[in-house]
């Protein structure tokens, strides 16, 4: 392993090893910096056997009868509000029910289940979907990452390598070397992926706001006796309900909703195939695309405005490849197959099959179409249905929120891991509550679903852009796929997303600037954390301890050793953080022993926990110092028992460390003894390397015994810097109100470092420190 940085220079050594250390994959490789700091590092066992999700055909149908509850919620509830916002005007002329027909059609084919259930869901980070998933694959392939602490030893991290391209595709290597080169192309990359998450976001605000509001305003066909303000007040209450359940985790709620919308997908379907059956069978030849054509010829620029009501049909699809964590590829692929997809295609068949003989009723099509002794149970499944189309956006926007903050693009936020079996089951109450407030506010400021649909078409549109945009990336560099197939997704599904976007963003001014105002304030709110969080690892990294000041300090007659081991925790994976040195400019005394701990997220989804600690020895030896990397994927659970892992691992490294240098020491003996001619010389050599061996383990022993001692007897000091961020005297008013303002006041607002790393306040001391970035 290296540890090599921009500012160190490193002579590696190879040393063989006997077959039981190979067995136990220890890769001894020494680093002599210059300057007077010697550092081993040791890399615990890849596991390669990770079971996966897919391997058993029980667990599958299992996770895809869950996946029906909680990602089709939104996509299956779609026939409530579809017909009303394509013909928000009226039908003009009787074929246009066709061409609406076959445009809801080929759309639902291509987008959910060609580029979503067959394309997308490929494009998976280890089993996890969503926008962070990709950009986190891109950055792993090419050098694009804007996070800064990168090691070269993330890359031996199990599933972390990605296969290389063939020299003959030169596409991928030219692309791969320009992303790399171009600091606009990674922060233009980051702020894409910024944007796609925030429109995610979106996504879960006018999902449970056009669904139960569609839903409950059914009930008018039975009595007028409610007013708009009624139904909407009633649907507030339901959607309380819903986000107040969700802190119970997502695998019980999907297995209390999956029966309730098994339900409904069979009463859909069902009701679809009896209106073909009953009304004009006819409606059947919309399969052919000619009536687009028609459709559009009769209605020119109207049927391109009615295409941001087209679009309403695959809302949710985004929930498809979000909520990959919480189930499994394959699970997907065959709920949406077997179920989801055939109910769809029938429900909005029937209704149009209604609409073809009672064309006056298409501001309510889908209660009008439901037969009249099925009117009440159905009225009762699209309540309960609507209120679980939610869940599909809820579930992602945990997942991907969850992700953005590993990565450190988020501020801090309590997350809660609702699942032992499935870690990506999150809940997080601050996101939670913040989508319950402005569903209410969105609900009670538009009261309308046409008005609300305007916005939603806005922002699922803009996500499934994103999404082909980052694939395409991933096509080319990763996939290496064959660039005719690339220019036909283009020209195909990325022709399509672009002319239903040119539609929804005609309907601006009438809600359509929604869900773009929204995200632009999370985007603001996002990069902001982000880029100051860069700006204080750089001014870190500028100000880290050089190694003749660590001689200082141990050298030090004043400075007096306590018992207890102390734990300096800093972003900085590159040297000693300025925290240790304003520490000791302070305070007169250190612990007995010193562990500078980092905490980092990776590219990837999870870390082995085997390979997640990274240790490295401070010199010199006598300051009895180590720094430790703790690398986590960002989906991870943080370990519960954190400082008894991280003392046996620091033991485990102690006496790997010894091992290494003592086969170096045997190795040095057998390389002499076969270059010299001087017996006596071979012996004298072989009694040092015998004498150093015994030492090097008396040593071993003694530091082992000494960590366990300190840790029982006088326990662990969590040194934790509080810091003070200011703008530079010479810096721009830009900069000023980034740092000083707005990215201060997030600070204040979010959660402490300590409770993040749910650190005892008995044992925790702060050092105060200014970054003047």
């Amino acid at each position: 392993m290296s540890n090599a940085t921009a500012e160190e220079d490193d002579i590696r050594v190879d040393i063989p090893m006997s077959d039981d250390q190979l067995k136990r994959n220890i890769r001894p490789i020494l680093h002599k910096p210059y300057g007077s700091m010697d550092l081993v590092s040791v890399k615990a066992p890849a596991n390669h056997g990770s079971h996966s999700k897919d391997s058993n055909w029980w667990v599958v149908l299992n996770l895809a009868f869950q996946s029906i509850g909680i990602v089709y919620g939104d996509l299956g509830t779609s026939p409530l509000y579809v017909y009303p916002s394509i013909f928000s005007n009226g039908i003009k002329h009787r074929d246009d029910i066709l061409g609406a027909l076959s445009l809801v059609f080929y759309t639902l084919t291509f987008l959910p289940l060609v580029k979503y259930v067959f394309v997308v869901l490929r494009a998976n980070d280890n089993g996890e979907g969503g926008t962070f998933a990709l950009y986190s694959l891109i950055c792993r392939y090419a050098r694009v990452s804007l996070i800064p602490s990168q090691q070269a030893e993330d890359r031996e991290v199990s599933h972390y390598k990605l296969e290389l391209p063939s020299k003959r595709l030169k596409l991928a290597s030219v692309l791969k070397s320009s992303l790399e080169k171009s600091q606009f192309a990674k922060i233009f990359l980051l702020l894409v992926t910024m944007l796609g998450t925030s429109m995610v976001i979106g996504d879960s605000i006018f999902t449970p706001s056009i669904s139960v509001l569609s839903a409950v305003a059914g009930v008018k066909e039975v009595t007028s006796a409610l007013t708009d303000d009624m139904i909407s007040g009633i649907s507030v209450v339901i959607l309380i309900f819903l986000f107040m359940i969700q802190r119970f985790g997502t695998h019980r709620v999907s297995y209390t909703f999956a029966p309730v919308l098994c339900v409904w997908f069979v009463l859909i379907g069902g009701i679809g195939f009896y209106n073909i059956i009953k009304h004009d069978t006819t409606v059947l030849k919309a399969i052919n695309p000619m009536y687009i054509v028609e459709y559009f010829i009769r209605n020119k620029k109207d049927a391109w405005i009615s295409l941001g009501g087209v679009v309403l049909c695959t809302t949710g699809a985004e929930a498809l490849f979000a909520d990959l964590g919480h189930f499994s590829v394959r699970a997907i692929q065959v709920s949406m197959c077997s179920m989801v997809y055939p109910a769809l295609i029938l429900a909005y068949t029937g209704q149009s099959s209604y609409l073809r003989q009672y064309p006056d009723e298409v501001s309510d099509a889908f209660y009008k179409s439901v037969p009249g002794p099925l009117y009440w149970p159905m009225f009762v499944v699209s309540i309960l249905a609507a209120a679980i189309a939610s869940q599909a956006m809820i579930s992602g926007t945990f997942s991907i929120v969850h992700q953005s903050l590993s990565l450190g693009c988020f501020p801090p936020v309590k997350v809660v891991y609702t699942s032992a079996n499935h870690e990506g089951q999150v809940y997080i109450p601050a996101i939670n509550y913040i989508l319950m407030l402005a569903c209410i506010g969105v609900i009670a400021g538009f009261k309308s679903t046409v008005k609300i649909g305007n916005a939603y078409g806005t922002a699922v549109v803009f996500v499934m852009t994103l999404t082909s945009s980052l694939l395409v990336l991933v096509m080319i560099m990763i996939w290496k796929t064959n660039i005719f197939l690339i220019i036909l997704y283009i020209l195909t599904i990325g022709l399509v997303e672009l002319l239903y976007l040119s539609s929804v963003l005609y309907k601006f001014t009438s809600g359509g600037y929604l869900p773009l105002a929204f995200s632009a304030v999370l985007m603001i709110i996002m990069y902001v954390w982000n880029d100051v969080y860069r700006r204080k690892y750089h001014y870190e990294l500028d100000h880290k301890i050089s190694p003749a000041r660590l001689k200082e300090i141990s050298a030090n007659k004043n400075m007096s050793r306590i018992p207890g081991l102390a734990m300096f925790y800093s972003e900085l994976v590159h040297g000693i953080p300025p925290i240790f040195e304003h520490y000791v400019s302070n305070v007169p005394a250190l612990h007995s022993i010193i562990v500078f701990v980092s905490m980092k997220s990776l590219h990837i989804n999870k870390v082995p926990p085997e390979e997640r600690y990274f240790f490295l020895r401070v010199e010199p030896r006598e300051l009895f110092a180590f720094r430790c990397v703790v690398r986590y994927g960002y989906k991870d659970v943080r370990e519960v028992a954190f400082e008894e892992t991280l003392v046996t691992r620091l033991k485990e490294f102690i006496q790997e460390e010894i091992l290494l240098q003592n086969q170096m020491l045997s190795t040095i003996g057998n390389n002499a003894e076969k270059g010299t001619e001087w017996e006596g010389e071979i012996v004298e050599m072989n009694n040092d390397v015998v004498n150093a061996t015994q030492l090097e383990e008396e040593i071993m022993q003694q530091e082992i015994e000494q960590v366990q001692k300190e840790w029982e007897e006088a326990g662990i000091v969590h040194l934790i810097g509080e810091s003070e961020v200011i703008a530079k005297k010479e810096a721009n008013i830009m900069k000023r109100m980034v740092i000083d303002h707005a990215y201060n006041l997030l600070n204040r607002n979010v959660r402490k470092r300590e409770k993040v790393f749910d650190i005892p306040h008995k044992r925790m001391l702060k050092v105060g420190m200014t970054y003047q970035l």
